[in-house]
């Protein structure tokens, strides 16, 4: 059996090191990015690489048709590709709420739909769904991101009902923080998107939301390889967990959310 893998979203950050540190260590990585500048990139550094952009179904298609053709077979999908929409409820527009579903579920759920007919067929397969600690909690003025992320854990626990003795493993990936470009695009989102100037909250954005910048002192803020040993295990274990937390405060905070009053919790995340 080939253990291939396809990885969306591997322009930067937790899919660039996973795409790196799987094919370093025997996997058969197909690595995808949505920009032709970045696929380019990621080629020159040995990446079996293609342009796939996951809010278009026909990317998706001709890539799952590409690796069947290549190898016959499909052991995994990692769906990594996503970002986030800062700004408060109040203040996102629904176009902008829409577009981020676009990416961070709508084109997860293509994806993941068209790789379970071909799991189907075959008889195995392991789909790997980037969550986040935001998908269990929220945060203030994450609310496009948080909802996105909650919808997919609805999604993923429902697919682990559907696909029981299927042998087809869907695994849910829960990340903390981990050190990356993602708070900086954030940034740039909120900044085209939202128009702070209008807004209540416009002082508060310029003091926690606009200053945000990662640390590396940060004890919080982990590098990728946290997460990449719980993917290596979701791959490999013979019955692997439904469920990966990664970073302390991943544990936290979803610690937090089963034992603690709702009035309790708001109290500690409207802290953060």
């Amino acid at each position: 059996m080939i253990k291939n893998i396809l990885i969306t979203g591997c322009s930067s950050g937790i899919g660039y090191d996973t795409a790196h540190y799987l094919q370093r260590n025997g996997y058969k990585v197909y690595a995808s990015a949505r920009k032709e500048d970045d696929v380019a990139r990621l080629k020159s550094e040995g990446l079996n690489t293609f342009v796939l952009d996951v809010t278009k179904e026909e990317d998706i298609s001709k890539m799952i048709e590409y690796i069947l053709k290549e190898d016959g077979s499909l052991y995994s999908i990692f769906n990594n590709a996503g970002y986030g929409q800062a700004g408060a409820v109040e203040d996102i527009k629904t176009d902008v709420l829409r577009e981020q579903f676009e990416t961070n579920f709508f084109g997860l759920h293509e994806l993941t739909t068209q790789a379970i007919k071909i799991m189907r067929k075959q008889g195995y397969g392991r789909i790997l769904q980037h969550s986040s600690v935001l998908g269990l909690v929220s945060l203030r003025f994450r609310g496009a991101y948080n909802a996105s992320k909650y919808a997919i854990e609805g999604l993923c626990d429902t697919l682990r009902l559907e696909l029981k003795d299927s042998n087809i493993f869907v695994c849910t990936i829960n990340t903390g923080p981990i050190r990356s470009d993602f708070r900086k695009n954030a940034i740039k989102s909120f900044k085209k998107n939202i128009d702070s100037s209008d807004s209540y909250f416009q002082d508060e954005y310029k003091k926690e939301l606009l200053t945000v910048k990662e640390k590396d002192s940060d004890s919080f803020t982990k590098s990728s390889i946290v997460v990449i040993k719980n993917i290596i295990v979701a791959l490999e274990a013979q019955k692997p967990k439904p469920r990966y937390y990664n970073t302390f405060a991943t544990y936290l905070l979803a610690a937090f959310k089963r034992v603690l009053p709702t009035s309790c919790l708001d109290y500690i995340l409207v802290k953060i």
